[in-house]
């Protein structure tokens, strides 16, 4: 008897889930709202979805002194870009343009 084998996912495949995670999306230049006129399309990756609301006894900890208002409100946790990557490209004059820190390349829940 052949067992099947699972197929192979690439790094790049994620199964879909709600937590954070990086994200991309076919976008012109000239729709950033940075102000470039240019019909170019990037790829533009950013990060979405939910984090956990309380990981460890210390978020646990500061849940409860919150509710028990021993100490000013924190914000929740976000998914937020940890790193990078700048973009490049052509404006509808021919000139190029760098924009850095433009794509996130990678993400984190951060509070």
């Amino acid at each position: 008897m052949q067992v099947k084998k699972r197929p192979k996912r690439h790094t790049w495949e994620r199964p879909e889930d709600p937590g954070c995670r990086l994200r991309s999306l076919l976008v012109q230049i000239k729709d950033l709202g940075l102000g470039y006129n240019s019909e170019e399309t990037i790829l533009f990756k950013y990060c979405s979805g939910s984090c956990p609301k309380a990981r460890s006894n210390h978020d646990l900890t500061l849940l409860s002194l919150l509710q028990k208002s021993e100490i000013l409100a924190l914000g929740d946790l976000c998914c937020r870009p940890t790193y990078y990557e700048d973009v490049a490209f052509l404006d509808d004059n021919h000139q190029w343009h760098k924009v850095e820190k433009l794509s996130a390349s990678a993400c984190s829940c951060v509070g």
